[in-house]
């Protein structure tokens, strides 16, 4: 038997789970992006569709949200090299980080300031674009700035968006569907941050909240909304547009990186780290990402160590047929952005043979993490955020066998590797303060 079989079969992920210790997880089903694409229901060409759309509606996105006019409506974010917090994570894990390490500041995206603004936003431009057109207001050629007419304002205060989140998709949800003159309903589980909730109130959303976890505050939300003709339920664990509206984010960095002259191809192998939730942002994003530059991109999702519930679903590929709580985890974390016993099914199966991997972190190093990030680079994240800034020393410490399985080793001097930043400009400073002090005081 061949080492790097031997490997993947003594790494027993349940019982590795089940002690809520750090894990690192190399998924076994990954294969080359082309074969992967062979037989994906989605492609290039539905990617780029996604893109075109946000690029019509982008005058109206600038018009609406004048904290986009400079960037011409089109809601993006900073990629910036943190080579101070790279040196930070090196004296932290004790070893030598090869390679460059780059933040994508998705905590910096207008509007709601986390990932969520990507497909959250998108889908409900899309579902306003559909109504528009079946009821004759948009044809087209038309200026997309036509939605801010009292006709379709009319319209639209005439339909319902629902959607249940733990706190940021409902935030990009209900700020746009206010903004377009939907009514906006959003429920939001026991672990949602009560800024989040009074922020979308002050919004004219309406927040109904549940004492139950994120899977309680999705079907209750679908659940009302099947009853409803005149309602449009967004499910974050299914929605097709939601993932696309994730994966533009990949067209984006293409440019950004080319820019920053970072070359990415089989000599200068691109690494990612995605916090992961239910999966549709990471899942998204790192799709988006395999498009873009197929077997030179590595991707991972990262989880908290009490609901790691993608790996769990990916490791013994019952995706959404198993839970967390079926294994005996609590679903408890800070990370409140995270805190999903059971993944998306939909994101599990498409994503299983693209994905590089998938690893756990502890609560005290999101925090220990936020603190240093804050301290190194002057940048402040919300504790899921910081999941995947773990990735890269997780990688040379724990996921040695995949770089020597993929001839990477001799390469990683030349390799890229980007934390994604999932949230936190929104947050407000009182409570930053309070995760900068857990950070302060929590151990690696």
């Amino acid at each position: 038997m061949r080492s790097w079989e031997e490997y993947l079969l003594n790494t027993h992920p349940i019982e590795k789970l089940k002690t809520l210790e750090e894990f690192f997880w190399i998924n076994p089903r990954l294969e080359k992006a082309e074969v992967a694409f062979s037989y994906s229901p989605l492609g290039k060409e539905a990617v780029l569709d996604a893109e075109s759309r946000l690029r019509k509606f982008s005058p109206y996105i600038a018009e609406i949200f004048p904290e986009t006019k400079e960037a011409g409506g089109i809601i993006e974010s900073p990629l910036v090299e943190i080579s101070s917090m790279k040196k930070t994570l090196e004296k932290l894990y004790e070893m030598n980080i090869r390679g460059s390490l780059l933040l994508k500041q998705d905590n910096a995206l207008p509007i709601s300031g986390s990932i969520k603004a990507r497909g959250g936003i998108y889908e409900v431009l899309k579902y306003a674009e559909t109504l528009a057109i079946s009821h004759g207001l948009l044809k087209a050629g038309d200026d997309y700035l036509i939605l801010k007419e009292k006709k379709c304002r009319d319209l639209f205060s005439r339909h319902s968006i629902v959607v249940g989140s733990t706190g940021n998709l409902g935030l990009s949800i209900g700020i746009i569907s206010a903004a377009l003159g939907f009514s906006a309903v959003v429920h939001m589980s026991s672990d949602a941050r009560q800024w989040k909730k009074s922020l979308l109130r002050r919004k004219g959303v309406t927040v109904v909240e549940h004492e139950g976890d994120y899977s309680i505050a999705v079907e209750t939300g679908r659940r009302e909304a099947e009853e409803n003709d005149s309602s449009h339920f967004i499910d974050d664990e299914h929605s097709v547009d939601l993932f696309l509206g994730y994966s533009t984010a990949a067209v984006r960095l293409q440019k950004q990186l080319k820019q920053m002259n970072i070359h990415v191809d089989r000599d200068h192998p691109l690494f990612v780290y995605l916090p992961c939730g239910v999966g549709g942002g990471p899942g998204g994003v790192a799709f988006g990402l395999k498009l873009a530059f197929g077997d030179d991109v590595h991707c991972f999702f990262a989880e908290p160590t009490h609901s790691p519930s993608m790996l769990l679903g990916l490791a013994t590929q019952k995706h959404e047929k198993i839970s967390i709580s079926d294994i005996g985890l609590d679903n408890i974390t800070a990370a409140d952005g995270l805190a999903v016993g059971r993944p998306s099914g939909f994101v599990g199966e498409l994503m299983s043979p693209f994905l590089a991997g998938c690893y756990t972190v502890k609560d005290s190093t999101l925090f220990y993490l936020l603190k240093h990030l804050a301290d190194t680079e002057n940048l402040y994240l919300e504790p899921s955020a910081l999941a995947g800034m773990a990735g890269p020393a997780k990688l040379f410490r724990d996921g040695s066998a995949y770089l020597k399985e993929h001839a990477l080793l001799e390469k990683m001097d030349n390799a890229a590797h980007i934390v994604w930043g999932t949230g936190g400009s929104m947050v407000p400073e009182e409570e930053m303060n309070m995760y900068y002090q857990q950070g302060a005081s929590a151990y690696k």
